[in-house]
């Protein structure tokens, strides 16, 4: 990967570029008025763009980049300020105070929405394995801004990690986070095209009987599941699936009844 600017850029704008290139061990490269498409091209490999009001990544092989964006959190924030009905809230079962781990990050939209719920006295940490997401959600996560004070608080509130969510969960405390969730890539593709970029950099590890058993200990209250309503994995991880008529995707909870 190479780190770039944007077309029109500053001294700040490539002070900044150069450190992050040097915190990815990557070579930073002035722009000089050329295009990415050029850039992508002429060294064969990965593009990070620092420009001043977002950072984007630019996969080799794929022509729409990777941004942060707060995608459907916004509105369905803005729904449940109305106490409208959310699924997500509903299978999580968050409320103030609580504690929710994400150990599918991505580009975060259900760990705003679960920040929201938890409010200032509960915790919301998310597991991102790959660092390129990580390092742009994070950012973007501190600094995008919408015209609601709400959204943009529980923004600044979610905390990223990056790492393997196995390796996190296998050195969590028994009982230590409310509820514990996977949103992994589905067996059975749904269209959108919020996420398209995100495919092309998500990593597709197969949830397995160890990662689930870890979370099930881990959890004081709660696993959820977000999958496609066909998925075998609900079965295979003895999640109750809760079916909606017209969704393609259902929750599965788990419940720690001790």
């Amino acid at each position: 990967m190479i780190v770039t600017t944007a077309g029109r850029t500053n001294k700040e704008m490539q002070i900044l570029a150069k450190s992050i290139a040097e915190e990815f061990n990557s070579k930073f490269v002035e722009r000089e008025k050329v295009s990415i498409d050029y850039l992508k091209i002429h060294y064969e490999t990965d593009i990070l763009m620092i420009g001043k009001n977002r950072f984007e990544f630019y996969p080799l092989n794929t022509g729409q980049p990777f941004f942060f964006h707060p995608n459907s959190a916004a509105f369905r924030i803005k729904r449940l300020i109305n106490q409208e009905h959310d699924p997500f809230i509903e299978a999580t079962n968050l409320k103030k105070g609580k504690s929710f781990l994400d150990c599918t990050l991505g580009l975060a939209s259900d760990s705003i929405v679960a920040s929201f719920a938890v409010g200032s006295e509960g915790f919301v940490e998310g597991l991102e394995v790959n660092n390129v997401i990580a390092f742009l959600v994070k950012t973007g996560l501190k600094e995008w801004e919408t015209s609601n004070s709400a959204i943009d608080e529980a923004m600044r509130r979610v905390s990223v990690k990056h790492i393997n969510a196995l390796d996190e969960l296998i050195h969590k405390e028994d009982n230590s986070i409310d509820c514990v969730y996977f949103d992994p890539m589905f067996e059975e593709e749904i269209s959108s095209d919020g996420i398209h970029p995100l495919k092309k950099l998500a990593h597709y590890e197969e949830l397995t009987e160890e990662i689930i058993n870890h979370a099930k200990r881990v959890a004081k209250e709660r696993v959820v599941l977000k999958d496609h309503f066909r998925s075998s994995r609900f079965d295979r991880f003895k999640f109750e699936q809760q079916k909606r008529k017209t969704a393609k995707f259902h929750y599965g909870i788990w419940l720690n009844k001790e």
